[in-house]
């Protein structure tokens, strides 16, 4: 009975996530678009003009992906010196 636990599809490792240096940018796309979508439910009863409304909206779809490729360019960067490093021998 055990055995038949441990012959699904993930091995019996349970469900992980492989190590990434991006998962950190990961973890926050999925946090700006969690509160984005809170954000497109409850506007309309925090805000009356549509204008208003879109205006918040663009912005915050702005300034989250700002965030995201501000976070991709910092963590693509140490990637590079990382490799730069390792290549030169140096740590």
């Amino acid at each position: 009975m055990k055995e038949e636990a441990n012959a699904s599809v993930t091995g019996g490792k349970g469900m992980t996530v492989a190590p990434s240096p991006l998962n950190e940018v990961k973890l926050d796309l999925g946090v700006i678009l969690t509160i984005g979508g809170v954000l497109l439910l409850v506007q309309g009863r925090i805000v009356e003009s549509l204008l208003v409304q879109f205006l918040v909206l663009v912005s915050y779809g702005l300034l989250g992906s700002c965030w995201i490729v501000f976070r991709t360019r910092r963590v693509m960067a140490e990637m590079a010196r990382n490799r730069k490093q390792r290549s030169d021998g140096s740590y």
